[in-house]
Formats: C-alpha cells, sequence, structure tokens
C-alpha cells in the first residue's frame, strides 16, 4: 500500500457502481455464499471486464471484487483460509492490471472490505446484531489488512458497515499499520440512523477523530434517504463525504425479484442533488451499472475543479 502524504482522494469525484451487479448482468452466477468472490476464483476476465467498463464510463476510483473474501467466510463453507489471503490478492492485482491500462490517467484502487455479517452469509449486515464480542471484530478485520497492507492497493474501503461497534472495531485494527489510508461506509436505515439503530452523526463524529480515515461515508442505502444523511455527515467533522447508493430498487424476498425503477437518468438526477448538499465523490451500490456512472460522470465534469473525464479506451 503506497505511503500517501495527502489524501489520494482529493479531487476525485466519481466512484465505480456495483460490481456484482454488472457482473450478474453479464451472466455470472453470484447466488453461492461467497457471492461475487466466486467470479473471481471462476472466471477473472470478467471481473476485468468490469473494472474496465467502469473505468471507461467515468469512474476515477474501482473497488475490488473482495467484499465477501475472508478467512472466516471461506472457513464457513470448508475452504482453507489460506485460499482466502489468496483470493484477496488476486483481487487487488485484477483491478490494478486494469487502472493501469488507463495510465497516465489518475484511478485509484479501493480494497472492498465488508463487515462482520458479510462473512456470515445471512444478510447481518443489515442490521448488526452479531453474536461475538468486539476482539473479535477486530482479529477479523486486521487478518484482511494484513493481507492487503504490502499490495499495490490506494486505499481501504470498509463498506455496508452496520454499527458504531464495529468501526470502533476497524479503528483498533488499523492501528497497526498507521500508514494505511482507509474509508469508513455505513449502511443506513433511514435519513438519520445505521441499520444498527445508532444516528449516523455519532458514528461519523467518531471516524472524524480518526487519522487514518481519509473519508466517511454511506453506501447501501436508499437514494431517498442520501440528502439528509449527507447534512448528517457535514455535521460531524470536516472529512471528505462520499455516497454510493443503491438504484432505487427494492428487493422482494418473497417473491425473490427487484422491484421499482433503477433508471440511469433519474439516478443521475439524485446524484446532482447529493453533489449539491455536499457530497465530495458519488457512485452507485446494488443494482447500478456502467451506464449510471456515465451520467453521474457527465455532472460532475461540470463541477469546478472536477477531473472526472472519461479516460480513453486502451
Amino acid at each position: 500500500m503506497p505511503h500517501l502524504s495527502e489524501n489520494p482522494l482529493e479531487g476525485l469525484r466519481v466512484l465505480d457502481g456495483g460490481l456484482a451487479t454488472e457482473l450478474e448482468f453479464l451472466g455470472a452466477d453470484i447466488t453461492g455464499p461467497l457471492w461475487s468472490a466466486h467470479v473471481l476464483e471462476d472466471t477473472p476476465d470478467l471481473v476485468q471486464a468490469v473494472h474496465r467498463a467502469y473505468i471507461e464510463a467515468g469512474a476515477e476510483c474501482i473497488a475490488t471484487v473482495s467484499y465477501q473474501v475472508s478467512r472466516r467466510g471461506y472457513r464457513e463453507i470448508g475452504l482453507p483460509p489460506e485460499r482466502a489471503d489468496r483470493a484477496l490478492i488476486k483481487a487487488v492485482e485484477l483491478a490494478v492490471a486494469v487502472r493501469d491500462e488507463f495510465l497516465p490517467s489518475r484511478v485509484l484502487v479501493a480494497a472492498s472490505l465488508g463487515p462482520w455479517g458479510a462473512a456470515l452469509h445471512n444478510g447481518a449486515e443489515y442490521h448488526g446484531n452479531y453474536d461475538c464480542i468486539f476482539d473479535d471484530l477486530v482479529a477479523f478485520h486486521r487478518e484482511r489488512i494484513a493481507v492487503l497492507a504490502p499490495t499495490r492497493v490506494d486505499l481501504l474501503a470498509f463498506e455496508t458497515i452496520p454499527s458504531l461497534e464495529e468501526a470502533e472495531a476497524i479503528a483498533e485494527a488499523l492501528k497497526v499499520w498507521p500508514e494505511a489510508k482507509a474509508w469508513l461506509s455505513f449502511t443506513c436505515r433511514d435519513g438519520e440512523c445505521v441499520a444498527h439503530g445508532e444516528p449516523l452523526r455519532q458514528c461519523a463524529e467518531f471516524v472524524a477523530t480518526l487519522p487514518q480515515a481519509i473519508a466517511i461515508g454511506v453506501n447501501c442505502t436508499a437514494p431517498q434517504w442520501i440528502p439528509a444523511l449527507i447534512a448528517q455527515l457535514k455535521l460531524a467533522g470536516d472529512k471528505p463525504i462520499l455516497v454510493y447508493p443503491n438504484s432505487g430498487e427494492t428487493w422482494d424476498a418473497s417473491a425473490r425479484r427487484w422491484r421499482g425503477s433503477g433508471d440511469p437518468d433519474s439516478f443521475a438526477d439524485h446524484a446532482q442533488r447529493w453533489f449539491q448538499a455536499g457530497a465530495q465523490m458519488v457512485g452507485g451500490c446494488c443494482r447500478t451499472r456502467p451506464e449510471h456512472i456515465r451520467r453521474v460522470a457527465a455532472f460532475a465534469r461540470n463541477i469546478s475543479g472536477s477531473p472526472s473525464t472519461p479516460p480513453p479506451a486502451p
């Protein structure tokens, strides 16, 4: 991980969109317990095709396909934990190789790291009611940081954090690597509280005290709540704010289908309001695709000082 004295996100406006979503649209089977990590193991070329599509759409930061990768998660399904370590490294290598195709354009690679709940394969990250102690959370995050720290990843992206306690565990885990740069992004259940129930402002005030946190954000959350959540983040401190919500569609568990509209134009209209509300960086999470990011980037190019220009195709 590069030792950068300045915030590597400085001046960037556009994040990528749903990685697993685009893999699924391209025909990948992500129904297993490892979710998109299955594709990492089986068809890495498809992972790189998605990274490439997002950069071509205007993304200035791409996330690795490692959200669901952890020793604990691999053990849960009977795989050796060392295989998880190799998968983390491979995810970085795939993303970095694609990023390098677009040099000298500036594109960052963020290592996507899901919360403890992601390793349980049961959706626990959307409520944060874990049956574990604080030290378990610290060890869970620390073992992945140890694998990623020597790689060429630009920063660590701790995503879909459901609770203040897990943010505190991440902060404790990061202490071993004081040079590491990270963003912490929470999943929220409404316009005020994270999934576990704490006010987002309380969580953000804690993150604001962390020197290694270079940005704070919200992801995997309904677009309608984002303006109010940005306001809470602004009250908590002066860390750069990033938001990458879902498309606006909702999952109907009984019918096992998505409902509602995920129209890219509507998403771009929302994105304009998020930028105007104070978000420095905007991207997408579940059900967003390269076209959503292309529309976000088109608006971002009009923001003063933004370098959000889609790089030329390799």
